[in-house]
């Protein structure tokens, strides 16, 4: 068997540490950021780079994917509504009909597609890093502010960790039912908000989809955020409107990131 090239500990250090830094960097302005990488997210960020828009996600989580991998109540298996199965063809996810409109996937496998899919269109994500503001300015939001997600997690009294911030022509939240960056405007009465409703799968993904939009000036919301903004039903473990409300807020993105270019 061929040895592994001998390196130093140092060159494995730098390595990563330029590497990071220089893709950070290139990051702090973009076209569009996105925060969360549940499956909304990720999708909007797989068809925004795929038409060469220079996508950022932000992600608080060490994993990407949201509720995604998993499936419902622990058993890894994901159902898909009608017509929702399209992204999943998209993607090359395999799966099986399960009655007639209602297709039962894998959640590891279909998971790694998305993830895998958004990483070869160019999307870089930022994992381990939450959003704590958004940038706003002459009433439009026009970026975040963002610090490590275990800065939180200390105590009050060492926490004098100050963010940074990470400019977009439009940010996307995908944050699912916390809906974390439009609660940042609602703090400031910039944004009037509803809460998720009961359990309605019938009613939600046709009105998640309905309701992905553009809900402050550049500030879109898309997948479950939707429902907390809207006070729309809860959608439970089925992801066909959570796919189809990411390549929604792409569309709405792609249409407010040409117009800003133009101004």
């Amino acid at each position: 068997m061929e040895k592994f090239h001998p390196v130093s500990e140092a060159s494995i250090t730098r390595a990563i540490t330029e590497e990071f830094l220089k893709e950070f960097s290139d990051g702090i302005v973009s076209d569009v950021i996105i925060v969360g990488a549940g499956p909304s997210g990720l999708v909007a960020a797989r068809d925004l780079a795929k038409k060469n828009v220079k996508v950022v996600v932000i992600e608080a989580n060490n994993y990407l994917g949201g509720g995604f991998w998993i499936g419902g109540y622990l058993m890894n298996k994901l159902t898909v509504r009608k017509p929702g199965e399209s992204v999943l063809d998209e993607i090359g996810v395999p799966y099986k009909e399960f009655e007639e409109g209602l297709f039962v996937a894998d959640g590891p496998h279909a998971c790694s597609k998305l993830i895998a899919a958004a990483c070869d269109a160019g999307v870089k994500v930022l994992n381990m890093t939450k959003v704590d503001d958004v940038v706003c300015r002459k009433g439009r939001v026009e970026g975040v502010v963002i610090n490590w997600t275990p800065v939180g997690a200390l105590p009050r009294a060492i926490t004098c960790v100050d963010p940074v911030a990470l400019e977009a022509k439009v940010v996307i939240d995908a944050t699912g039912h916390d809906a974390h960056v439009a609660r940042a405007l609602q703090r400031r009465n910039l944004l009037k908000m509803e809460e998720f409703g009961v359990m309605d799968v019938v009613a939600s993904e046709d009105a998640i989809v309905e309701k992905t939009s553009e809900v402050f000036p550049g500030l879109i919301v898309c997948g479950m955020a939707v429902s907390t903004v809207f006070g729309l039903p809860r959608m439970g473990p089925t992801f066909g409107g959570m796919l189809i409300s990411g390549k929604r807020a792409a569309e709405i993105a792609i249409a407010s990131v040409l117009d800003k270019a133009l101004v």
